[in-house]
């Protein structure tokens, strides 16, 4: 469940109605172009989830699920019973218009445990797929408007490497996940998934968003905090030495002159 979901309901209680939902596409294009006009026509969406064909294929290896070899959509309604057959309704349509197909509806708790156990446990099943791989995990985060671009350059970058990539993400935030398996020990391998980790970050700046959704900074994406914050990273960086003079508060781990 969302961070935004689990509040609303410790704030609201449980929704009168749940109903969530998977379907498939043609291609990339046509699922992130729906969820971009889904947001736009303001539908409110409690959850909407993108799984790339890869993603697809493996949970159908590790459960069955019997999904097309496509991309899908995953999502979720919350509401009164009209309210969420309303959205439903209207989702339904705005997909059908990018190419959406094969609608699995779910109401039942144990039914929506079961697609959504899927989608928590994606990064599992890919290691399944690939045994001996190396994984590296990224994400970023674009304006919505940017989205279908910037999951569409990223998924044509990892096809042409050779090194299995899927991509899965919070669309609806705009914000998607790379799974990066080069072969454990093969040094060309593991410098190629680094450098489309590394495009994945120029890539979000370029198209007006952040190196990191929800993975964070660490280490690896501390060279591009200047280029993404401008100058107030250098103010940043000045008001943690104001607070930290001794530099003694995680030296050396993230901001500039700490």
């Amino acid at each position: 469940m969302g961070l935004i979901t689990e509040l609303t309901v410790k704030l609201h209680g449980q929704p009168e109605a749940i109903r969530a939902a998977v379907c498939a596409f043609d291609d990339i294009d046509g699922a992130v172009n729906a969820v971009i006009a889904t947001i736009q026509s303001g539908i409110p969406m409690a959850r909407i989830e993108f799984v790339d064909r890869a993603s697809a294929a493996y949970f159908n290896k590790a459960t069955q699920a019997g999904w097309p070899d496509a991309p899908h959509l995953m999502l979720e309604f919350h509401g009164s019973e009209q309210g969420v057959a309303e959205q439903a309704d209207r989702f339904s349509e705005i997909a059908t218009e990018f190419g959406g197909q094969g609608f699995r509806w779910a109401a039942k708790t144990e039914d929506r445990n079961a697609l959504w156990a899927m989608r928590h446990n994606a990064y599992r099943t890919a290691l399944q797929a690939y045994p001996g791989h190396t994984p590296i995990t990224t994400d970023i985060c674009v304006p919505i408007s940017r989205l279908a671009e910037a999951v569409e350059e990223t998924a044509a970058e990892i096809d042409a490497s050779g090194i299995p990539g899927p991509i899965v993400g919070h669309v609806g935030d705009g914000n998607f996940h790379a799974l990066l398996l080069p072969l454990a020990g093969d040094a060309a391998a593991w410098e190629t998934a680094q450098k489309l980790a590394a495009n994945m970050a120029e890539r979000a700046l370029r198209l007006g968003g952040t190196v990191s959704g929800e993975h964070g900074i660490g280490m690896g994406k501390v060279k591009y905090m200047a280029q993404e914050h401008g100058e107030g990273w250098a103010v940043m960086g000045a008001i943690k030495a104001a607070l930290d003079p001794d530099g003694i508060m995680n030296p050396g781990k993230l901001l500039p002159g700490n």
